[in-house]
């Protein structure tokens, strides 16, 4: 505290903010955060104060045996102090211990604000935007560390992407650390890429342009000639940075947070939202889960944006298989398949394919995926007249010479049209009624409007369990035509001839 006074007091004591810094060395807790604090309030007051210099730094040996006054050189001196304590800092952003963390940003983040306000680069014109951009991209570079796990500072550093000019910086600084890092590291490190994406996904655009005025930095004016101001502006620099992490491999964990939100939290903010095609027809061919999340990314491309895909019924198709009613996304599966088969335009070879394909599944299936998917098939015949011959084809072939061909990749060449859904009359036999019961709504003209398959679609084996327990049964069942009388009383006992009761 002391320390600090003099050097605020008085130039001639400036020496002091050595024995400051070095304290930043230190190894005692407590001695390392008041040192934290001091150096926040003394290079704050310094930027406030204009005793830093301003514009492109000399190196301090040349100045410090040169012939400038003793105010330059003062200024140039301290500005060096200055940079040596926000290096250190931003080293202390991977520092074990969370309060130095969260103290070292806070105390960076406060130079920040303060240096945008006091820039220490010379104005070019009048109206230039000035933003201590190097300074930030320390902060950024830190809060991305390859090495250590900082998603809890992450959490702390989003207060700040409520600000338009720093969420700006942010986005643009992602960018420089992703291709900094990836150039640093022949493989880079799960953690790089997880600190990435916490840091990105924390990052949402405003939905109207007259809302980016909210600046960190306090501005006396906002020019209109200033990128940071703009929306458009800021969406181009939001899709560079998405696009610039996405065209690296990462790891298959991380493929699904990204597809998960990539719908709504990311294709509505791009600029162009059909460059992401490249990453979304590279997740589809990974299988699984991901296929599925990557083509709904896809059909929102298809519909919004007239993308051309070819290949999106036929790789939806190929994800049917007998797995599909036993993973744990078989609830989002069915109601994204739902979604993509909505459309009465579809082709009729197309939909009977999906049925047939779902119908034969079906034989296998465990009850609570039956009670899903037969209405489901059923919903598929609603919509689309065309493909009722399934359910009524009195001339058909007989059951051994099915004209469906499984094994076909593509549902167009599958013939499943000129086959019949004998699976569902199959299942009308199934041990469970509720199954059986569903089953034979083919039997009867289909009602116009569809059965929702929303609450079918998180059904498990124990809820249906439970529900068979629950059912009360009508009047009790009789066992026996003639009303006993007494335990030997019934006419023509046998027991009754030979023994009684006293």
């Amino acid at each position: 505290g002391r320390r600090l006074e003099a050097v605020l007091a008085s130039r001639s004591e400036a020496n002091a903010v050595f024995d400051i810094l070095a304290v930043l060395q230190s190894e005692d807790q407590e001695e390392f955060q008041e040192a934290v604090r001091t150096c926040s309030r003394l290079f704050g007051a310094l930027l406030e104060r204009g005793e830093l210099f301003v514009g492109q730094l000399p190196s301090e040996e040349m100045v410090m045996t040169g012939s400038q006054g003793a105010t330059r050189k003062y200024k140039v001196w301290m500005r060096h102090r200055y940079h040596s304590c926000c290096n250190r800092l931003g080293e202390l952003l991977g520092h074990p211990s969370f309060q130095v963390k969260e103290l070292a940003l806070s105390a960076l983040m406060k130079f920040v604000q303060l240096e945008g306000a006091h820039p220490l680069e010379k104005s070019k014109w009048e109206g230039n935007y000035l933003f201590p951009r190097e300074l930030f991209k320390l902060v950024v570079g830190g809060l991305l560390s390859p090495e250590e796990d900082q998603s809890l500072l992450l959490s702390q550093f989003r207060e700040y992407l409520d600000y338009d000019d720093t969420r700006y910086h942010t986005m643009q600084a992602a960018v420089d650390a992703v291709a900094r890092v990836t150039g640093q590291h022949p493989e880079v490190p799960p953690t790089f890429w997880n600190n990435a994406f916490t840091l990105l996904s924390a990052v949402s655009l405003p939905r109207r342009e007259p809302t980016v005025s909210s600046f960190y930095v306090k501005r006396a004016e906002l020019w209109d000639t200033w990128k940071v101001a703009h929306l458009k502006e800021h969406r181009r620099v939001f899709q560079a940075m998405w696009l610039s992490f996405l065209k690296h491999k990462l790891p298959l964990s991380l493929y699904k947070k990204v597809l998960l939100i990539v719908h709504d939290a990311i294709l509505p903010q791009l600029a162009q939202p059909t460059l992401m095609i490249d990453f979304l027809t590279r997740a589809c061919d990974l299988g699984g889960a991901l296929s599925l999340l990557a083509l709904n990314g896809l059909f929102i491309l298809i519909h919004k944006h007239n993308l051309e895909y070819p290949d999106f019924y036929r790789k939806l198709y190929g994800l049917l298989d007998p797995s599909v009613f036993h993973v744990k996304y078989r609830a989002r599966f069915f109601h994204l398949a739902d979604l993509f088969l909505s459309s009465s335009h579809l082709p009729a070879y197309l939909v009977a394919a999906f049925a047939k394909r779902l119908a034969r599944l079906a034989l296998t299936a465990p009850p609570e995926a039956l009670l899903m998917v037969l209405p489901f098939i059923c919903n598929l015949l609603r919509r689309h007249p065309a493909c009722r011959v399934l359910v009524h084809r009195p001339h058909g072939p007989e059951l051994d010479a099915d004209p469906y061909d499984p094994g076909e990749e593509d549902p167009a060449q599958s013939r499943a049209l000129e086959s019949s859904l004998w699976e569902l009359q199959a299942l009308q036999r199934h041990y469970h009624p509720e199954v059986s019961k569903a089953a034979s709504v083919i039997n009867q003209a289909l009602s116009m409007p569809e059965v929702s398959i929303a609450p079918l679609l998180e059904l498990t084996a124990y809820e249906i369990f439970e529900r068979d327990l629950k059912k009360k049964g009508p009047e009790p069942v009789p066992l026996e035509f003639i009303p006993a009388q007494g335990l030997l009383g019934r006419p023509g006992e046998l027991c009754a001839q030979h023994f009684t009761l006293s």
